[in-house]
């Protein structure tokens, strides 16, 4: 099959707001101009922000239902509980991809070690839609630690990648999807560049943690806070000023190509099933977290 690169269609700036317990976030999308980037349904930056001992605040009990939420910390430390029964502690590098499926309520808050200490929270959380077909599957939950993360540098050494999903440079992702996607974490150094393989079936974007990246064979810029958009192919070039570094996730999906109906916690395809799990949820029927026993 002939490769083609693929060019930045589009580069879109985050929008500064606060979720959770008010927990400071940049957002390229959902935003009224950019609903989601399918399979993605959102993508927030959260922090970096310094809190004090006894400051920090999450995200506590609150339900999901049709789709994968994905979190990725950089800094600082969370702690995770749901209804299902799963609980576990996530620190810097480490990964927690919970597929809510049916329907779950979970929460998200500092770690005791985050709250005793302070320091500094910094990481991401992305939505990752399932397809109708799963949208009603058991709920699961996938903790993987930062050593268990495949690594690779590239020959020159100024490339380095994090391999959460997918494929790059040799290496292979330990986590399983529902929806075929890639999640790649970046790192190129001065004057250094990557030519990563995307499917041609794959929508691709890439959102820039710091620095400056350059995006396709044009070598669009795009800075600290912003993401780009690509157009078809089976390639993207991403390489790094001269002088400068670049910092950046790179996220591929499979299109689901479906209707998407979203109210709040859930995502759903049609208005009726929403409303069903509003009132499965009032229901009881997606459980709730058992209270600590200690």
């Amino acid at each position: 099959m002939k490769m083609t690169e693929r060019i930045v269609t589009a580069v879109v700036g985050a929008v500064r707001t606060l979720e959770g317990g008010g927990f400071p976030v940049r957002r390229p999308f959902p935003t009224p101009q950019l609903m989601q980037v399918d399979p993605f349904l959102l993508l927030d930056h959260l922090g970096p922000v310094t809190w004090g001992p006894g400051e920090g605040i999450g995200a506590p009990d609150h339900p999901h239902r049709g789709f994968e939420t994905v979190t990725y910390l950089l800094s600082g430390g969370f702690q995770h509980k749901d209804s299902a029964g799963h609980a576990g502690q996530l620190g810097p590098g480490d990964v927690q991809w919970m597929t809510a499926g049916a329907g779950v309520v979970h929460s998200e808050l500092p770690s005791d070690e985050f709250m005793r200490d302070g320091g500094v929270m910094h990481g991401f959380q992305i939505w990752v839609n399932l397809p109708a077909r799963d949208k009603m599957m058991k709920p699961r939950y996938q903790e993987i630690p930062a050593a268990r993360i495949p690594q690779a540098t590239s020959t020159d050494g100024k490339v380095k990648v994090r391999v959460i999903a997918g494929q790059s440079l040799g290496k292979s992702a330990v986590i399983e999807t529902r929806t075929p996607i890639m999640f790649l974490h970046f790192t190129i150094q001065p004057g250094g560049g990557v030519f990563q393989m995307v499917p041609a079936d794959h929508t691709a974007i890439a959102y820039v943690i710091d620095g400056t990246l350059r995006a396709g064979f044009t070598a669009r810029p795009v800075k600290e806070g912003q993401m780009a958009h690509f157009g078809a192919g089976t390639a993207v070039r991403l390489t790094a000023h001269a002088s400068s570094a670049a910092n950046f996730l790179l996220l591929t999906g499979v299109p689901l190509n479906e209707p998407i109906a979203r109210h709040g916690p859930f995502v759903m395809n049609t208005r009726e099933e929403i409303e069903q799990a509003f009132s499965d949820f009032q229901a009881g029927k997606m459980g709730k977290i058992a209270a600590d026993t200690d």
